[in-house]
């Protein structure tokens, strides 16, 4: 590539870092893209993203699912067993979802389990979470095909608590307990990943206690990070402050004499913030617009790839621009596509035009894969269903390349006969 040291992404226009990336990679390719893929698969998918392109379809049907689940419905789990679940997720348990650990391994693209278990709320719930989190960090231990593992928080400790650490509130004796075996639960899973050298993201979370999860990430890399980084921190770039707070992690990494794991994403709680800020009355923490959120997200990892030397990088998206960049970015810095320090990740089930791809062309990447009960997951599965605009113009995207590679797929077969 024809590119000159040290490139800066603000000195190129989107077709230029385009142009240049696809001397790499092209994610248009959905030969590649859904190789594993059989034709049967791709007619179950088609179906799929079609009725998750229809908003009137997600609109009545999310509900409607909720309520047969409530209800206990006898149809309903193996209904959506066979259809959203078996899409976006490996499987109920860690042993059900080996098979997606293979089937990602055979396109080259690692897995990340993600215990997708939400609202535990019980001591008895955080210590069950705390020790599943365990489980996939000793199945991921000499795996490369696992090379990260993730957690929330808030699986092992109660928010209000964050919430209250935060708003530097005074904890009650009852508070005080728990807040004091969060920090151990947190501990111990760290500890853990240390000790079997598993890489560990702790997720990002609503704004309100973000800091708080911040200031117990920071301390789980200044006792274990001090060799490479193994704990990584989320950050989620639609908000207005994390550039800033990226950068003050990497100097106080450098002072400190650890190193810094970064996730960058963009976000998951645009709504959700933008109201209780409205509520509550305070600044809205989210970005203007998606083109500032943009641009802090390819500003953050041009930040870790010029800092390398402290910091270790995961672009988790889904936009293509994003990936191209960092592409570009890798290859003017005489990175090796398969340095460990860089990885690319997107969500199971989706975008495979990037992740299979990216990894056909020696890039690292790796797929969120959540696993848990049926009616456990449902969150989840609900959120991949019934978003923001922005999911629905990647449902958009997801259900024309699939048609794509169904065309394609039809015209070989009629030159072959």
């Amino acid at each position: 590539m024809d590119t000159q040291p040290n490139t800066n992404l603000s000195d190129l226009s989107a077709l230029e870092i385009i142009q240049m990336a696809k001397q790499h990679v092209s994610f248009d390719d959905t030969e590649t893209a859904f190789a594993t893929r059989s034709d049967f698969d791709l007619k179950k998918m088609n179906l799929l993203f079609w009725t998750m392109n229809n908003p009137t379809l997600v609109g009545s049907g999310t509900p409607l699912l909720k309520l047969a689940f409530k209800i206990k419905m006898p149809f309903v789990k193996p209904v959506v067993k066979n259809t959203l679940f078996e899409h976006f997720c490996g499987g109920e348990t860690i042993e059900d979802s080996e098979r997606t650990v293979i089937q990602l391994s055979q396109a080259g693209i690692g897995t990340i389990l993600d215990y997708s278990v939400e609202g535990e709320k019980s001591v008895t719930g955080f210590e069950k979470t705390k020790n599943e989190i365990i489980r996939t960090i000793e199945r991921a231990k000499g795996d490369t095909n696992i090379p990260f593992c993730v957690f929330k928080i808030t699986g092992i400790g109660h928010s209000k608590i964050l919430e209250k650490i935060q708003a530097k509130e005074p904890l009650n004796n009852e508070e005080q307990i728990n807040w004091e075996n969060l920090n151990k639960r947190l501990n111990e899973i760290c500890e853990t990943a240390y000790q079997n050298n598993v890489r560990l993201f702790i997720d990002g979370e609503e704004t309100w206690f973000q800091e708080t999860i911040d200031d117990l990430t920071y301390q789980m890399m200044q006792k274990y990070n001090k060799e490479e980084a193994l704990i990584y921190n989320t950050y989620q770039m639609y908000t207005v402050d994390r550039l800033e707070k990226l950068k003050t992690a990497y100097h106080n990494a450098v002072e400190g004499n650890y190193y810094v794991g970064a996730k960058l994403v963009r976000g998951a709680y645009m709504e959700k913030e933008r109201k209780r800020a409205q509520e509550k009355g305070y600044p809205d923490p989210i970005q203007p617009d998606k083109l500032s959120t943009d641009r802090d997200f390819d500003a953050g990892m041009e930040f870790c790839v010029e800092n390398r030397d402290r910091m270790a990088l995961c672009a988790g998206t889904h936009n293509e621009l994003s990936c191209y960049s960092l592409v570009v970015l890798m290859d003017s810095h005489n990175i090796e596509k398969n340095d460990p320090s860089f990885y690319f990740a997107q969500l199971y089930g989706m975008s495979d035009n990037m992740s299979n791809n990216l990894a056909a062309a020696g890039y690292n990447v790796a797929k969120y894969v959540p696993y848990g009960a049926v009616k456990d997951v449902m969150p989840y599965l609900m959120r991949r269903a019934d978003e923001n605009t922005a999911i629905a113009g990647q449902t958009s995207r997801e259900y024309l390349l699939i048609q794509k590679e169904i065309e394609r797929r039809k015209q070989v077969r009629q030159i072959k006969s």
